[in-house]
């Protein structure tokens, strides 16, 4: 290993003055990964296509005043909860809390992604770490007590790992001093053309999930778990994102598109979530995960005012997540698997994005 793997750079300044580090690790297939303290953010990715050629396959920012500004969570860890609560509200060992309602789709107020500012508008504390064959960049957070409306003093530690076998690792574990809920997520937005001029309806998506979460107009769960089979939800096989996008089928309509968590099959440990492929490039991306649930958004709400990085306005549909997690709202529905975390206790997420051409 050398030290040329992995270099420690500033990234500028906060507007209190807290200076914010950016990271570059750079395998031996060429391929890196930058990632900056705030907001444990995922500032790109570098991937060679099937001719050798390298793009950035993320959406982004050329410099921290971009991130600054982000609405869209770009490259985010978000959190404390990621994805939706219904109401801002839920109930806690018989205490309910109330949390900033900072999101209303359909016109139904609800909190999203941690709130006003969560997990991705704070600053991390980073440090090198390495083990054999990647290297790595390890961030610790404090979320003090009552932070956002949440209770506990949560400590969160997220750990970017690149390998030799272009295996690109977010991996998360947090302790809390009492009782709370927990459900982190990374947000990238992808484009494995490389070029974020283009849409991603022609990637081919599967999911490893023969059921998804319903909601209703304001994107919350209804607490069914209806089959995919014979909807537009279907990705149990390779499916060209832009094939049923629009068709006319009420979740679609409801997100403008896909917005939903899908089911994951049951197993245990690491399991392919999804596999994500741009035929045009030939890159393909598998995601592997240890979590119940996977969002997958198709970049709906992107409508060209972003503009990010090389000035591109990043227009409609011209990125989309793929968040693993627990299931949103779970908090407020018993029967959902639970997100809560007791002292004593250890969160853990683990999710791994392996890119081949």
């Amino acid at each position: 290993m050398h030290a040329s793997d992995l270099e420690t750079a500033s990234y500028g300044k906060l507007p209190d003055g807290r200076e914010v580090k950016i990271f570059t690790m750079t395998n031996s297939k060429g391929m890196s990964a930058k990632v900056t303290e705030y907001g444990a953010i995922l500032v790109g990715v570098i991937v060679p296509d099937a001719k050798g050629n390298k793009a950035d396959v993320t959406l982004g920012y050329d410099d921290l005043a971009g991130w600054l500004g982000s609405k869209n969570y770009f490259g985010a860890t978000v959190g404390r909860f990621g994805n939706r609560i219904a109401d801002g509200k839920f109930t806690l060992d018989g205490k309910t809390y109330q949390l900033a309602k900072n999101n209303a789709p359909g016109g139904v107020p609800c909190h999203l992604h941690g709130g006003v500012k969560g997990f991705d508008k704070v600053l991390w504390s980073g440090k090198p770490v390495h083990k054999s064959g990647a290297r790595g960049v390890q961030l610790t957070y404090v979320s003090k007590d009552g932070e956002e409306g949440y209770p506990g003093t949560l400590t969160t530690h997220v750990t970017y790992w690149l390998s030799d076998n272009n295996e690109l690792t977010w991996e998360v574990d947090a302790t809390t001093d009492k009782p709370t809920i927990v459900n982190l997520a990374h947000h990238s937005y992808w484009n494995l053309t490389g070029d974020p001029t283009k849409t991603i309806l022609d990637h081919e998506l599967q999911l490893n999930a023969d059921s998804y979460l319903p909601t209703d107009k304001g994107l919350i769960p209804t607490g069914k778990i209806d089959p995919v089979n014979g909807t537009p939800m279907d990705f149990t096989k390779p499916t060209k994102v832009g094939a049923h996008v629009n068709d006319d089928f009420e979740a679609l309509k409801f997100g403008g598109g896909y917005d939903h968590c899908w089911v994951l099959r049951k197993g245990t440990g690491l399991r392919t979530a999804a596999i994500l492929k741009d035929p045009s490039s030939g890159r393909t991306m598998e995601v592997l995960t240890d979590q119940p649930g996977i969002q997958f958004y198709s970049g709906n709400f992107l409508d060209g005012s972003d503009v990010g990085k090389k000035g591109v306005k990043y227009q409609f549909r011209t990125g989309l997540c793929l968040e693993t997690e627990g299931f949103p709202d779970a908090p407020n529905k018993p029967e959902f698997p639970s997100t809560v975390l007791r002292p004593g206790q250890t969160y853990r997420h683990t999710l791994v994005m392996k890119f081949t051409n």
